[in-house]
């Protein structure tokens, strides 16, 4: 029997070994694809990342999918149960690198694009694709750059869904309406190295900055709201010593995370860490990575169109929710537009065997169909 157009599309798109930031050739199958559709695509190089910006129409509104085609290393590949760039069906799963992570969302993007236009080819609005090869690295050159070129241009997005894995039992279960800030912190306290014999001749900068650290991680930053839990505070790397027992080190590198609501802002966050950091009188340097800002879409429009279709296509009253990590949703949001993140199951990504079921693809095919069906031709 032979696969299905989205399944047929998704094993295409995990064949190709696009680890951050290769794309592999999946954004020139798609533009093949959607040119045939009447999509006008531009092609976006910003240094080492290729993204595509594909658009059907001019009128208002503009609806977008957007998704990236990058995905991260496959970890020891003789733990998989195939190679995992050899898509393979086992038991109703596919298993793949990127299967869920999100090649599932852009194929089940191009399959409900091809039925939706071959069903309605005067649709009102617009429709466009933002696919980039720079989400799981640096994320510097890619969904960012493109965003500024239409900000430039004044080419505004209404309503996007991303295709990131946003369910968590079932298909549609779950979908992102906002997500938390993050803010990276990487410290060093500095001490005097010395031998421990002689405590009276270091400073030892692990015992120095015990204390300021205790602090941090017993400070209540905010109390969240009704779209976000609490800040959150976490030390994700704790580096010091020369590896000799009879060595105090001279210097100690710590790398924090901050996860934060609309509550607080990086600032606010930025002075707090420095005032605790000073009342403990430590020696200190430390850079800020601000990676993200939170942002909220407000049920509306897009969020009543989403959920309607997961309830029509599959019975399932979906949960609105702002858990998880960041995605490319927190450059597009402060446009203006609405945004949710709309996709299968987050259980197995980035994870070896990473994979999907089978049956998922065409429930997501018809959620996102039904979707562009409420918003674009009522």
């Amino acid at each position: 029997m032979s696969d299905s157009p989205v399944l047929a599309l998704l094993k295409d798109l995990v064949s190709r070994r696009s680890i951050t930031p290769e794309d592999a050739g999946c954004q020139p199958l798609l533009i093949s694809r959607l040119e045939k559709l009447g999509f006008v695509c531009e092609v976006m190089v910003f240094e080492d990342t290729t993204n595509l910006w594909a658009r059907r129409g001019s009128e208002k509104p503009l609806f977008c999918f957007a998704g990236h085609t990058d995905v991260v290393p496959t970890g020891p590949e003789n733990k998989w149960k195939c190679p995992p760039f050899q898509p393979t069906v086992i038991d109703g799963l596919l298993y793949g690198r990127g299967t869920a992570d999100m090649k599932s969302g852009i194929a089940a993007f191009m399959i409900a694009l091809e039925q939706f236009i071959s069903e309605h080819q005067d649709h009102n609005g617009s429709i466009s694709l933002l696919i980039t090869s720079d989400e799981e690295g640096p994320f510097i050159n890619g969904t960012t750059r493109v965003i500024d070129t239409l900000e430039a241009r004044n080419e505004k997005i209404d309503y996007c869904i991303v295709g990131e894995p946003s369910s968590t039992d079932h298909v549609g279960d779950a979908i992102k309406n906002g997500r938390r800030g993050s803010l990276t912190a990487d410290l060093t306290v500095h001490g005097t190295q010395g031998h421990v014999a002689y405590p009276h001749l270091v400073e030892n900068p692990i015992h120095s900055c015990s204390h300021a650290l205790a602090d941090l991680a017993h400070t209540q930053w905010d109390n969240g709201n009704q779209y976000f839990p609490p800040t959150s505070f976490q030390i994700t790397n704790f580096n010091s010593g020369t590896g000799a027992s009879n060595v105090v080190p001279g210097d100690a590198q710590i790398q924090c995370n901050f996860r934060y609501s609309t509550e607080l802002d990086a600032g606010q966050i930025i002075e707090r860490v420095e005032s605790i950091l000073q009342n403990h009188q430590l020696k200190y340097d430390i850079q800020w990575t601000y990676n993200g800002s939170p942002f909220i879409t407000q049920p509306g429009s897009l969020t009543d169109a989403v959920s309607e279709a997961i309830l029509e296509v599959n019975g399932l009253t979906t949960e609105l929710s702002t858990s998880g990590g960041t995605s490319d949703a927190r450059f597009i949001a402060p446009t203006g537009a609405q945004v949710v993140e709309v996709g299968l199951c987050n259980g197995t990504i980035h994870k070896v065997n990473e994979c999907v079921k089978v049956d998922d693809l065409e429930e997501l095919v018809k959620i996102y169909q039904v979707t562009l069906e409420k918003l674009l031709t009522c």
